[in-house]
């Protein structure tokens, strides 16, 4: 199911868990598939729409805090956060939720005030070790 989270003129303004950064995010279509286009400065990233969903259903069974772990692309994720679950072979769609590649990671940075904006979560916003549950 997608989220209305605005369209590219009136994109949904948003900002990283510790609040120190504002990014935008907004539905928009790459290649004829809905896609979430997430703006951050200049940069321009693009997530499986899927993720919401698939993320607050797995938030949901795991039934606690999680911590969102955010990392780039090319770094690792720590185990057990949202981050690898965002990049895992074992989550719904077998692999990455970020779509443009090179730019893939940050799952856990930039999708979690997302699920808190539409109220399918709770993410705290220390300065650092952000962690979210499903509402």
């Amino acid at each position: 199911m997608a989220h209305n989270i605005g369209t590219k003129d009136k994109p949904m303004v948003l900002k990283t868990p510790p609040l120190t950064s504002e990014y935008t995010m907004h539905n928009g279509e790459k290649d004829g598939k809905e896609v979430i286009v997430c703006t951050v400065g200049k940069t321009v990233l693009l997530y499986n729409p899927d993720c919401i969903d698939d993320l607050h259903k797995m938030l949901k069974k795991h039934g606690d805090w999680m911590e969102l772990g955010s990392a780039d692309e090319q770094k690792p994720a720590k185990d057990g956060t949202v981050e690898a679950w965002g990049r895992s072979e074992n989550n719904p769609v077998g692999g990455w939720y970020g779509l443009k590649k090179g730019l893939r990671g940050r799952f856990g940075m930039y999708i979690p005030p997302l699920m808190e904006a539409l109220g399918l979560a709770e993410v705290t916003h220390d300065p650092k070790g952000n962690k979210m549950r499903a509402i």
